[in-house]
């Protein structure tokens, strides 16, 4: 299906779905720049998408592929794709894996999950299947006992492995636990959350020879967002023009003297209240998408649900800087994992953290933080280490502790377990960042 020019995307949204026709009831009946639609209320649009009495499709779902997405946080959420619509939407991202680093002749392995109706171990396979160049895939998985799963890897000799960020440290855990290291392996190709550089000693020393790459930027939902740029970045990625329109929105919140705490608030972004795109290098905002061949299930100026910022806004590139709702409110406090992570990291002086969740708890009728660390033995963590990282963390969120004080929060604690003990999505294996183990009932 050939690139759609804006305007006639918009009118087929309008004349064939009801969300949209709803959403767009305001505007001139002739519409050509996206910046005069509003942003996509994603509490609004999952309520019209619904596997029945469906608002949001433009068809009779009569030809698809459903993936299910939202299994982390929220309820489930379901995207379709026509057979045409997928084949380009792999093919495309297949494409971008040559600049990711993908050889000819290279023996890759697929360990993202499968089944559930979760679309990464079927996107990256199909991905790979239409990329331009030749590959040998090993369809493992991510559920495959580590032993089954290293001796493939040795047995194919495989050169790329591909996977969550978790998935590949949890095998380097479990692979240098047991003395052994993969050193045929050129490329670790990662998706699906961000890697972090505390992640980097535990890959290395499984995968001597290895470099982490994003192997690009995607979602179930929103589509194509960006490909991988090669660098020493792995958070750079470029639009997939002409596929997608990338845009990247003011935050209301940037013009305030209070730092950004993204995650604090459970409303959604309402349209005509930050929606102007950011013009400039270098200025944080939130990545909205628009997708030019989509037509069963339309996406327009769909928000990706990460922040980023423009490296060359010319050539559409972009760094990515986070997940734009990633955060936790503890009693009157707000934290952003971005924000902590980085904290954590620089008073880790030594690189022994490999891992970071947030977990949330109550006690004695009060919220309180735990910081749970993953490190390779928890048996001799450091109380030096937990001083140190206790002490910035409050040292950069000082409001904890003057809530602590106060006795509205617990006091913050540190929790050292393995990295395999860090909570994880069963369907998808992607780290839980925030584990919330508050009683809701």
């Amino acid at each position: 299906m050939p690139v759609q020019p804006i305007a006639e995307l918009i009118r087929f949204a309008r004349h064939n779905s009801p969300f949209y026709r709803e959403l767009y009831a305001h505007l001139p009946d002739h519409v050509t720049r996206l910046t005069d639609l509003p942003v996509v209320p994603q509490a609004d649009f999952w309520r019209a998408n619904t596997p029945r009495d469906n608002r949001l499709l433009t068809a009779p779902l009569n030809e698809a592929v459903v993936f299910r997405s939202g299994g982390t946080t929220g309820s489930p959420k379901f995207s379709y794709y026509t057979r045409t619509e997928w084949r380009e939407f792999t093919a495309a991202f297949g494409a971008g894996l040559v600049g990711a680093g993908l050889r000819p002749g290279h023996r890759v392995a697929d360990l993202f999950y499968a089944g559930d109706l979760y679309a990464s171990f079927s996107f990256v396979l199909d991905s790979l299947h239409r990329s331009p160049v030749a590959n040998v895939r090993l369809p493992i998985g991510g559920a495959t006992p580590w032993e089954s799963t290293a001796a493939t890897l040795e047995e194919f000799r495989v050169q790329v492995v591909a996977g969550t960020p978790t998935t590949l440290c949890s095998l380097a855990e479990r692979l240098t636990g047991a003395g052994r290291t993969l050193p045929d392996v050129e490329l670790l190709f990662f998706g699906g959350e961000c890697l972090f550089g505390d992640q980097l000693p535990l890959l290395r020393a499984a995968f001597p020879h290895a470099e982490p790459r994003s192997l690009g930027y995607a979602s179930v939902d929103a589509g194509l967002l960006g490909e991988a740029v090669p660098g020493g970045d792995p958070r750079l990625h470029r639009a997939f023009t002409p596929h997608t329109v990338v845009e990247i929105l003011h935050d209301e919140s940037d013009e305030s003297d209070e730092p950004h705490q993204p995650g604090t608030s459970d409303e959604p972004h309402q349209p005509g209240t930050s929606d102007e795109p950011v013009t400039g290098n270098g200025v944080p905002g939130r990545l909205v998408v628009t997708d030019l061949r989509r037509r069963l299930m339309p996406v327009l100026r769909y928000p990706a649900g990460d922040r980023a910022e423009w490296v060359d806004r010319d050539a559409g590139v972009f760094r990515i800087l986070g997940r734009a709702e990633e955060g936790v409110r503890v009693g009157p406090v707000s934290l952003h994992t971005e924000d902590v992570h980085a904290v954590v990291t620089a008073a880790d002086t030594h690189g022994e953290v490999t891992g970071l969740q947030l977990v949330v708890r109550r006690r004695e009728g009060r919220d309180g933080l735990v910081l749970r660390l993953a490190i390779a033995d928890p048996r001799q963590a450091p109380s030096a280490l937990t001083e140190s990282v206790t002490a910035s963390v409050l040292a950069a969120r000082p409001f904890y502790a003057t809530a602590t004080a106060s006795g509205h929060v617990n006091p913050l604690a540190v929790e050292w377990v393995r990295h395999q003990d860090l909570a994880v999505n069963s369907r998808s294996g992607k780290l839980i960042r925030v584990v919330d183990e508050r009683p809701h009932s």
